[in-house]
Parts: C-alpha cells; sequence; structure tokens
C-alpha cells in the first residue's frame, strides 16, 4: 500500500479501498467515524513514527505476550506495506489499572494517526461497557482494526482436590460454600466466568478477591486456595507446575496443549466463556492506516511460529478484517448482556 505514483487512475482504486475498509469498521455500537488521508491532512505514508501498542496490563501476562510476538512481526509487514525502505518500529507500553480502564482511556484520547493502538481485552470493551459503572471512555470511542486471539479460561484445582469435573462437582455440591476460588473483583471477566460456571453445574463456592492472576497461583500453589478461574499461560503455569490440575477449559474447542481436558460444554450446557484480544485505534483515525495496521497484524499472524508459540498459551489465532471485528464485537455485546442481567450484574 505503498504511495502510488503513476497518475489518478490508481490514487482513484485506493480511495475506493480506503472507502471500503472505513465502512466495515464503522458498524461497531454506534463508532465513531473513521476518516480518510484527505479528511485529515496526514499524508499517506504510514507509519511515520513508532506504533506504540498499549497493553491495559501489566507485564507477563497472556495479552502482553501476544502483544509482544504480534509486535516483533508487524514492524517488518508494516514496512513492506507503507514504508518500503525498511521495518517500521512497534513497541509495546504496558498501562495497567483499574479493570484495563486506565490503558483504554489513555488509547482513546490519543491522536488518531493510527500510531497509538489498544490491545484490548473482553474486559476492557465487552465486560465493563455492560457493567453499571461510569467509564470514562466509549466503545464508540475506538476503530477496530483487528481480532488477534480468543483465550479460554482454565478452570484449575489445587493438589488434594478431584480431578475431573464430574469428582469436583461432587465433592463442591458436598461441601456447599465451603471451597473457595479466586477473583479479580466482582465484574472481572474471571469472576463472571465463576458465576457462570457455578450456575450452571448447580454448586455454590466462595469468593477471595486479589489484585491479579499472579497471587491468585501462589495462593492455589501453597494449597491455601482451592481454584483459579485464569487465562492460558497462568493456568498452564500452575498444570504444568503439578502443584495445580486444570479440570476443564471454558472455550468453544479443546486446547492443544491439553487435549486430554474437555470443555466444561461438552457436558450439556453452553458454558462457553472466553476472553479475546484485539486491536484498536482512537476514533476518526485514517483509513488508510487503519488498512496498513489490519495488513500486516494478518500478515503476522499467519507466521507459523507466532502461531505455534500462541496455541502453547491457549490463544487461539483469529485475524479478519476490521469489519469481522467489529461483527465480533457486536455479537459479544449481545451474547453477555443477558447474562450479566441474569447473574445480577447489571439493572434487569
Amino acid at each position: 500500500m505503498a504511495k502510488d505514483r503513476r497518475g489518478p487512475p490508481r490514487r482513484t482504486s485506493r480511495r475506493g479501498v480506503l472507502a471500503a475498509v472505513g465502512a466495515l469498521a464503522a458498524p461497531y455500537l454506534g463508532i465513531g467515524p473513521v476518516s480518510s488521508m484527505a479528511e485529515t491532512g496526514t499524508s499517506q505514508a504510514f507509519p511515520l513514527r513508532p506504533v506504540t501498542i498499549v497493553v491495559p496490563f501489566p507485564p507477563g501476562g497472556s495479552t502482553d505476550v501476544a502483544a509482544r510476538l504480534l509486535a516483533e512481526r508487524m514492524g517488518p509487514a508494516l514496512g513492506e506495506a507503507g514504508r518500503p525502505a525498511g521495518a517500521a518500529t512497534v513497541v509495546v507500553e504496558n498501562r495497567p489499572g483499574a479493570a484495563t480502564i486506565v490503558g483504554a482511556e489513555y488509547v482513546a484520547r490519543a491522536a488518531p494517526d493510527g500510531h497509538t493502538v489498544l490491545m484490548s481485552s473482553g474486559t476492557t470493551l465487552t465486560i465493563n461497557p455492560l457493567l453499571p459503572d461510569r467509564l470514562p471512555y466509549r466503545p464508540e470511542d475506538f476503530a477496530p482494526v483487528a481480532l488477534i486471539t480468543k483465550l479460554p479460561f482454565a478452570f484449575v484445582v489445587r493438589q488434594g482436590l478431584p480431578t475431573t469435573i464430574p469428582d469436583f462437582v461432587a465433592l463442591a455440591k458436598s461441601r456447599p460454600g465451603q471451597l473457595n476460588y479466586g477473583s479479580n473483583g466482582p465484574s472481572s471477566f474471571n469472576n463472571i466466568t465463576a458465576a457462570m460456571l457455578c450456575e450452571g453445574l448447580g454448586i455454590r463456592m466462595q469468593e477471595v478477591t486479589y489484585r491479579g492472576d499472579a497471587p491468585q497461583l501462589n495462593d492455589l500453589m501453597a494449597g491455601t486456595l482451592d481454584v483459579i478461574i485464569v487465562g492460558g499461560s497462568a493456568g498452564l503455569a500452575a498444570h504444568r507446575s503439578g502443584k495445580g490440575r486444570i479440570i476443564g477449559w471454558t472455550g468453544e474447542q479443546r486446547v492443544p496443549a491439553t487435549p486430554e481436558i474437555p470443555t466444561f460444554s461438552e457436558l450439556g450446557p453452553d458454558m462457553v466463556s472466553q476472553t479475546w484480544f484485539g486491536l484498536l485505534v482512537p476514533a476518526r483515525t485514517p483509513t488508510a492506516a487503519i488498512g496498513h495496521l489490519n495488513a500486516a497484524a494478518v500478515q503476522a499472524l499467519q507466521a507459523p511460529m507466532l502461531r505455534d508459540r500462541l496455541l502453547e498459551e491457549a490463544q487461539f489465532i483469529a485475524g479478519g478484517t476490521p469489519g469481522d471485528f467489529a461483527a465480533f464485537l457486536r455479537a459479544e455485546a449481545d451474547r453477555w448482556r443477558p447474562i450479566l442481567r441474569r447473574l445480577g450484574l447489571t439493572p434487569a
């Protein structure tokens, strides 16, 4: 997508392509419009400086791992698409806090030029906007670029507890409210998942609130916490240590790293609960910049090494167009809205 110098016919074709990208990105929940380069007065050369992917979580977690693997491969891809002279620089910046709100607000207020990108999770743009808490950002403050991965939660039990779902459910029913589980707060995605699973399985457990997955993992391996419901990286770390055991996954399909472990949805009712990671930019970002970023991300996701590495972390590659991502976001909001109401987390 380098700037064409051969004359008007090529430029007309480019305008058509950019208009199509904008049309695909706009439908997400009334999202603010993206704008053309002509509207913003911005040159079609992109990027003009390093691109920063903002991760609204601390370093080391699943989101951070995915963002850094992606950034490493997006640089060369952006160079091919927008700067043929060489690879672009793509860096990751962690801005954790307040259930991802700190990082999301930072990107929402950034210049809409494509150089500041949010690595959002399901917490940021699926769960948070559906809760009654007032947010400093709105979904329409962002334009979707690409869905990167889908990530199921691992249901991990400490040593000494049953290692199959049926046996664990039998124990929990015999001891209602006596087993405990870790969460990152009442409105966190892992606590919502726990509530949904308890409802579906007909069991009751006691919530213990933590500030992140790491302390939950430590207490589980120390034997002072019975259950954690966490993303793939933390869950697999406990499982591989031998001090915890994944008894089930909450995703749509089994995880290749643990093919012997079932999903909860295999047992009967639909109990799929998974977060996701995706790239978004501030609303009104030029369509050309969105197109360059999408092409670079999709190209990066096709690298076998990246795909294999993310699968090791229980992350399933997605990809697709900005329009695909917009449709996914709408579907996620439609799915979780009635669930949160039923669980008593939003007004009826």
